[in-house]
Parts: structure tokens; C-alpha cells; sequence
């Protein structure tokens, strides 16, 4: 079946495919663990149980939203023993570590405190079970952090030495390997989008419930909580995405000429290219729209500053423009209609009509996937414009593949492919259906007798019970 192929092709599929599919979940669930920890931390501060609702509500969603994560991480590690040994043998000496530390300190850290967060609620006193909360949100925080520094590593190489062997080796400190020059800026431009991507999702369930019921409490708050983090973030997230796209312009200049689509030198000041159609053989775009000198306003910031273009490039060192260049407009777009989102809800908190614009409420839910959209068009923009290198300037990926026959790497992608979309299908259809059900008042912790709802043990109401509805109109967090 995979006789005819190309084997070092099929390997970058089956990785992007996987690594794909598995950033989702974290992209999820390092926001979803840190609205868990504000959700918990308000209803310990006030004593409303709609907050503890809330907590519950997204606490199951957290807990299979996790579990997919972590499963579909684990096959990651084995694909670099096993399609790019090459690359783990080299590399390894200065990532290997690395991904230990995430395990050693992230993945303990949340191993250990998961449990008590799941089911530890009626058995923990509240302190200790909110600690537990905050010692995940952070775990997952830690975890992105390694991950992000090796991944940095890999596009900004800094620190190493080289053996006799060819192989990457750690120099005289750690702490330039870890903090290499991309790493900042990528670290806060992800963690960013998952918040984001988080408040959007969250946002978008709020609003579908609005829809249905615009007195429901709990989507109101839902929705109110989640519009604050787009209007107040989303502004952040594009200033941050301008730094990170100056730091590449300087440490990669190839992967930004892809993105702005610049295959010629432009002296006197370069064109933003907002759509076109880019063509690597003919090196132009072609019906391409464009605003003069606008792309030496944004990454030089003088109208008539010089870019260089990919014709200063290699052609066998250039990134393949067209997905490159769709990629990062997708991402762009996206940020932008999240920006739009967030300035037209203050637009209605400030008429007091953010519970009553239905044109709001379904633009929030067709907005609800865009976050899990942008962060998988914000990484086909960083790895696909690191081509041709596995480590950029060093190691190229073509040198980095295993020597393996094409039907042994096309079998693997398959199998793959036929268990995640089963598995992950069946996990995204429960975790949509459990989004679908209207978040209710004792979301989780009642218990039923025959006298009627009870509350269970170790959630007894704080003292503004009957203060629930309290300020629920308002936009409150």
C-alpha cells in the first residue's frame, strides 16, 4: 500500500498528525485547570455556592479533557525512538534531560495532587483541596514550560557544544540552553492561547445556554467570566504575538518571509501581502492584495525600511511558503475576531445588555472552537516554517529520520490514525455532551433521600447560601 512513498514523508504526517491531535487537550487544559483554581479560590472567598457549581460542572470535563491528554502524549516520546532516532540520538544529550524535568517535576506534581482534586472534595478539608487545585493548575503551567523550552531549543539552538560524534552536547551551563532566545517569547504567547483558548470554549457554553435560557445564573456567570478574559487578553495575546514575530524575524528570518509571503528583497520598504496565492516554483504570489510598505511599518517599524526576501535564501533552505503562509493568516484572523468578541461584549456590559444580545451569544458560540483552531495554525506556522530543519541550521530533518522502510512508517500512521479518531471521537462527544446539559444549582454534590436533596458531606454551604442569586445580574466575576 505505502510501496511508493516517501518514508521520511509519511513520518513528518504521522507526527504532525499525533502531535496534533495531542496539543488540543493541553491547549485546554492547562486554561481549564486555572479557571478551576478561580472558580474554587471565589466560592472559598464568598461563600456562594454558584461558584462551586461552576467548579463542578467544569471539573468533569477537566478530568476527560486530562486523561485524553495524557494518553495521547504518551506516544509522542515513543516516536522519536522510533521514526527519528537519528535526531534522539543527537539531541538527545540536551533534551533528553529536559523532558525528564517535566516528568520529574510537572507530571509528579499533578499526578499527586489530581486525585485529591477529582475526588477529594467531601474527604479533605477545604484548604488542603483547594491547594491540591492550585498544585495542578501549576503543574500544567510547569509542564508547558519544559515542553515550550525544548521546542524552543530545537528552533533557537544555544549553549551546546558539539562531539566528536556529531552529537549535541550540554555546554557550561543549563540555564542558556533552557532560556534560549525564543523561549520567552513562545512560553507566553502559548500559555496566553490557552487561556484563550479555554475562555472561548467556556465563553461559547455560557452563550448556549444563554441562548436557551438568558435568566440561567450559572451561564451568566460562565459568560460574563469568560468575555472579561477576552477583552481583557485577546489585547495582550496580538502585542505578545508582534514580539514573538520580532524575535523569529531575528533568529529566523526564513520563517517570516514565508509568512508574509516575500520572496523578494524589498529595499525601500515591503508590502503586507494580506491574501494571494503563493507559488514556491515561480517564487511570487500570485493575485496577491497588498498594503505598501505596511510590512516594514510592523516588523521595523519605519514605512521605508529594507526586508530581505527568500531570494537571499537557499532554495533547498526555504520553508514550504503555502502552508506557512495560510497558516499564520488563519491564526491572525482568529486573534482578531477574538479581539472583536471581546470589544463588542464591553459594548453590551457597557448598555447592560450582555445577557440580552442574542447576535452576541451566537457569535460567542461560533467563536467556541476558534481558540483549538489558532493554537494548531499557530503551530503548522512554527514547525513547518522551521523546514528544512529538525534543529534549525543544524540538523536537518531529513538527516534526523530512523532508516525505515516506508509500508513500516505508513502501517504505524495508519493504526493511528483509525484508534485516535475512534478513541478521541468518542472522548470529544462526551465531553461535548456534558457541555451540552445546563450547569445546575448543587452541580455534583447532592445526594438524594427521601425527605429530598441533600448536601453531602464537606460542602456545607459558606454563610452567603441564600445569597446565591445575589448580584447576579450584574457583571460581577
Amino acid at each position: 500500500m505505502f510501496d511508493g512513498a516517501d518514508a521520511l514523508l509519511l513520518a513528518r504526517i504521522q507526527f504532525a498528525f499525533t502531535v496534533s491531535f495531542h496539543f488540543i487537550f493541553p491547549a485546554f487544559s492547562i486554561g481549564l485547570a486555572s479557571y478551576l483554581a478561580v472558580l474554587e479560590g471565589l466560592w472559598l472567598r464568598t461563600g456562594r455556592d454558584l461558584y462551586l457549581d461552576l467548579f463542578r460542572y467544569w471539573l468533569k470535563i477537566f478530568a476527560v479533557a486530562f486523561a485524553m491528554g495524557v494518553v495521547s502524549g504518551l506516544v509522542m516520546s515513543y516516536q522519536f525512538g522510533t521514526n527519528w532516532a537519528v535526531f534522539s540520538d543527537k539531541a538527545g544529550p540536551v533534551i533528553g534531560p529536559l523532558m525528564a524535568y517535566e516528568v520529574l517535576t510537572a507530571f509528579f506534581l499533578e499526578a499527586g495532587f489530581l486525585g485529591v482534586m477529582l475526588f477529594g472534595m467531601e474527604r479533605v478539608g477545604r484548604k488542603l483541596h483547594f491547594t491540591a487545585t492550585l498544585m495542578v493548575a501549576a503543574g500544567t503551567f510547569v509542564s508547558a514550560f519544559w515542553i515550550l523550552s525544548v521546542n524552543s531549543w530545537m528552533q533557537t539552538p544555544q549553549g551546546f557544544e558539539t562531539g566528536a560524534n556529531g552529537q549535541f552536547l550540554p555546554g557550561d551551563s543549563w540555564i542558556e540552553i533552557i532560556f534560549n532566545p525564543s523561549f520567552p517569547y513562545r512560553l507566553v504567547h502559548t500559555v496566553i492561547a490557552a487561556y484563550l483558548t479555554t475562555a472561548f470554549a467556556v465563553g461559547g457554553v455560557g452563550a448556549w445556554h444563554l441562548l436557551r435560557d438568558r435568566g440561567n445564573l450559572h451561564a451568566r456567570k460562565m459568560f460574563s467570566m469568560a468575555m472579561w478574559m477576552a477583552a481583557l487578553v485577546a489585547p495582550v495575546q496580538i502585542f505578545m504575538g508582534d514580539a514573538h514575530g520580532l524575535n523569529t524575524l531575528e533568529h529566523q528570518p526564513a520563517k517570516v518571509m514565508a509568512m508574509e509571503g516575500h520572496f523578494q528583497s524589498h529595499p525601500d520598504g515591503a508590502p503586507l501581502i494580506l491574501f494571494g496565492i503563493p507559488d514556491q516554483e515561480a517564487q511570487k504570489v500570485h493575485l496577491a492584495i497588498e498594503v505598501p510598505k505596511l510590512s516594514s511599518l510592523i516588523l521595523k517599524h519605519a514605512l521605508d525600511a529594507p526586508l530581505a526576501g527568500l531570494d537571499t535564501i537557499a532554495p533547498a533552505d526555504q520553508p514550504p511558503v503555502g502552508i506557512v503562509f495560510w497558516a499564520f493568516r488563519i491564526m491572525v484572523a482568529l486573534g482578531f475576531g477574538m479581539l472583536g468578541i471581546g470589544l463588542w461584549s464591553l459594548l453590551a456590559r457597557a448598555r447592560g445588555k450582555l445577557y440580552a444580545w442574542p447576535w452576541l451569544h451566537r457569535a460567542a458560540l461560533v467563536m467556541a472552537p476558534s481558540g483549538f483552531v489558532a493554537v494548531i495554525a499557530g503551530w503548522v506556522t512554527t514547525e513547518v516554517g522551521r523546514q528544512p530543519w529538525a534543529v534549525y541550521g543544524l540538523l536537518r530533518t531529513a538527516d534526523a529520520a530512523s532508516p525505515l522502510a516506508a509500508p513500516a512508517v505508513g502501517a504505524s500512521l495508519l493504526g493511528f490514525v483509525i484508534v485516535y479518531f475512534v478513541c478521541f471521537s468518542i472522548g470529544t462527544w462526551y465531553i461535548l455532551r456534558l457541555m451540552k446539559k445546563a450547569p445546575q444549582p448543587h452541580e455534583g454534590g447532592v445526594e438524594q433521600s427521601e425527605s429530598g436533596p441533600v448536601r453531602t458531606a464537606g460542602v456545607t454551604p459558606g454563610p452567603a447560601r441564600h445569597e446565591a442569586r445575589r448580584g447576579e445580574g450584574t457583571d460581577r466575576p
